[in-house]
């Protein structure tokens, strides 16, 4: 996962795959040490444990950089300001934020806060003049998300949602093959993801600041990874639940399984869980080939193969690849790479119907798009 090709292999990669577009080649200078003259200035909003892993992998990003920080807890910060470099001046926190219009250190926040602040978070921001990156899942359902883009708009700054593997090469060649019909005409879609959740008094497993358990956070993996393994929306969803730790999981869905209906009349099964480890696979079957991703959804290496033999992309950084391409859309204007907040609403919209679907016993729900 850490070993990284330079960006303009990067963006070379899967050019003409459509649900990845817009991301070109550079246009702008580089330095002797490999930065670009021009770089999309970041601050990070939640210093937990992901965000550290975000702000590693952006040391090795060309076009992007972290330049502040947002958190309430002054520790973690004096941690980020030794590490990063970060001046006090970029500092802030989750009362202060309407300040950071008058910032001009800072063009973009990185939300990588609990998945219940999202919404509260994001229109914080954009009131605040900056673009915006949230962390997936981008909300507690559709209705916030839907408020989410529409006060982005309003405010005309960008907003994207953290879906790292649509930079990820391994993933835009399979969408790739998909498109030029390599597969043939695509048949059934098998995919799962899921771990052995560890703290029991950690955020994850409180509904009040995670919004659901297993389907919001890795279920949106298998989710998102059906849609761009038939380049189709869902049109009806059944699902799915089972609990084998009523005290873990008292407040959040622990394993849900769950079947989305395309139009085409595809049918993809997929599944999620907070209770068991080795479960990151995504397999497409076609009329003329196939296709397997194993591990297919964790921070890397993902490895894939096909019938026509394993897929040769390189070991990316995630979270680098990401950010450049994010920050290659902003500096140079060009177009959105499909991570917008438009792609994380779509993704709501279907887990909204899974949720409807396990309220009512597993009965099939038709998604409404409205």
């Amino acid at each position: 996962m850490n070993s990284r090709r330079d960006f303009l292999q990067k963006v070379s990669l899967g050019i003409g795959v459509t649900a990845l577009s817009g991301l070109p080649a550079l246009s702008c200078s580089t330095n002797s040490d490999g930065k670009q003259d021009k770089q999309l200035r970041v601050a990070i909003m939640g210093l937990g444990g992901y965000a550290n892993i975000v702000a590693k992998g952006m040391q090795e990003c060309k076009l992007a950089k972290i330049t502040g920080v947002i958190s309430g807890t002054p520790s973690k910060v004096e941690t980020w300001k030794k590490q990063y470099g970060i001046p006090d001046k970029n500092v802030y926190n989750y009362e202060n934020i309407s300040q950071l219009k008058d910032n001009p250190d800072i063009d973009l926040v990185y939300v990588i806060t609990p998945n219940s602040l999202h919404h509260k978070h994001v229109l914080q921001v954009a009131a605040a003049g900056k673009h915006v990156i949230c962390e997936k899942p981008i909300a507690d359902n559709a209705k916030q998300a839907k408020e989410m883009i529409d006060a982005c708009a309003k405010a005309g700054v960008k907003f994207y949602i953290g879906y790292r593997l649509h930079f990820e090469p391994h993933t835009r060649e399979l969408i790739r093959m998909r498109e030029a019909g390599e597969f043939g005409k695509v048949m059934h879609v098998n995919n799962y993801a899921g771990f052995k959740i560890g703290d029991p008094t950690q955020w994850r497993l409180k509904k009040a600041l995670a919004g659901g358990g297993a389907m919001m956070d890795v279920g949106v993996y298998s989710l998102n990874g059906a849609r761009y393994c038939t380049g189709e929306e869902p049109i009806w969803v059944t699902a799915q639940e089972s609990k084998t730790d009523t005290v873990k999981f008292k407040d959040v869905d622990e394993t849900v399984t769950f079947q989305l209906g395309f139009p085409s009349g595809i049918i993809a099964n997929c599944g999620c869980t907070y209770n068991f480890n080795h479960v990151e696979n995504l397999k497409l079957m076609g009329e003329k080939g196939w296709a397997e991703l194993n591990p297919a959804f964790g921070y890397g290496p993902i490895k894939g193969v096909t019938h026509l033999g394993p897929i040769d992309q390189p070991d990316v950084n995630h979270q680098a690849y990401q950010m450049d391409g994010i920050a290659e859309s902003i500096l140079n204007n060009k177009p959105d790479p499909n991570v917008t907040g438009q792609e994380g609403l779509k993704d709501m919209i279907v887990v909204d119907a899974v949720y409807e679907s396990l309220r009512k016993g597993g009965a099939k729900v038709f998604i409404n798009k409205s």
